[in-house]
């Protein structure tokens, strides 16, 4: 699920005898918890943990802004901030391979399945692009130059050396590679082809510290150019070149446009999956409920001009059989 499955402390240091591999979860008391007691709170925000064990966390592992510890019967007042510390679950099973689809003596992409996160997280170790490539080429493994969440499919670009890494990093960072996605969406946009341009910032209203939000009020700029390739039923199959790179772009922009992702967790229906699938891992429940047992995002093709030999390279991947599944 890599990084973006915890979640932040706010503005309070983590305490020195917390592991620092812990999960951390932040909660503000709205107006209709003011009054409840911190652990009938924190049960309700945290869904399928029991009321026995959110009381054994409290009385280890529970915050206020101030560092001060947050006993379970402690009466909660409105704008309250909670920082809670739980402890990762085991490391879950990922895929554990990938293909290879283009390489030459400076780069390698491969074609990362979905499911498989990129780097190390607490809750991912061994179980990541990251040390699959260490596995297969040792100390001198391809180093990755950009990221995908563990649940997007397709092309991870990786370099050979660190005269290769510093390169590719800049052409990243300075939007010389354009990257086009495959996306299913849930109904059909209107007009089928365009542009979304709308401002993002981090989500106040949220618990999830990476969740995005968009509006006018926000103050990254992020486009997103989308075009309509088919429509089936009540969903669309979206051709997606992202001119920014901004955070969770293209999932956020989407979701705004009322067209979410089919199987986001995190901006579709309802953020509480994503919780529900942070305790418990992809039920039947959340799968039904999201409609896929991931988000439907495809990295599909990569297009630059080499850094070495100057050429114009396009590296393409075909989106995996649950993509095309989702139009039949």
């Amino acid at each position: 699920m890599g990084v973006e499955f915890c979640y932040p402390a706010g503005e309070m240091k983590r305490p020195a005898h917390i592991d620092p591999e812990f999960l951390e979860l932040t909660f503000r008391v709205a107006r209709e918890y003011a009054g409840w007691r911190a652990d009938r709170f924190v049960a309700n925000r945290i869904p399928r943990l029991s009321r026995t064990r959110v009381q054994r966390i409290l009385k280890k592992f529970a915050f206020d802004e101030d560092g001060k510890q947050v006993k379970p019967n402690r009466v909660l007042r409105e704008g309250e901030q909670i920082t809670v510390y739980k402890m990762p679950p085991d490391e879950p099973d990922t895929p554990r391979h990938f293909g290879v689809i283009y390489e030459d003596e400076w780069l390698m992409a491969v074609d990362k399945p979905a499911g498989l996160p990129v780097h190390p997280t607490a809750r991912y170790l061994k179980n990541t692009l990251t040390a699959l490539l260490e596995e297969r080429y040792g100390p001198d493994r391809p180093i990755l130059t950009h990221r995908l969440d563990a649940e997007t499919s397709g092309i991870v670009l990786c370099s050979r050396g660190q005269e290769s890494e510093r390169l590719v990093k800049k052409m990243f960072a300075q939007r010389k590679v354009k990257k086009t996605y495959l996306a299913v969406i849930d109904g059909a946009m209107d007009p089928p082809s365009g542009r979304i341009e709308v401002a993002m910032g981090f989500d106040p209203d949220s618990v999830i510290r990476v969740k995005m939000a968009c509006g006018p009020s926000y103050q990254l700029p992020a486009l997103t150019e989308y075009r309509t390739l088919e429509v089936v039923g009540d969903r669309t199959l979206l051709e997606i070149k992202p001119r920014t790179g901004r955070q969770h772009q293209i999932r956020a922009h989407l979701a705004h446009m009322g067209h979410p992702i089919v199987g986001d967790k995190m901006y579709g229906p309802d953020e509480d999956l994503f919780l529900e699938y942070i305790e418990s891992g992809l039920t039947p429940d959340i799968e039904r409920r999201a409609g896929h047992k991931r988000h439907a995002l495809h990295a599909a093709s990569l297009s630059f001009t080499h850094p070495f030999t100057c050429d114009a390279i396009t590296i393409e991947c075909p989106p995996p059989e649950d993509i095309r599944g989702l139009l039949e």
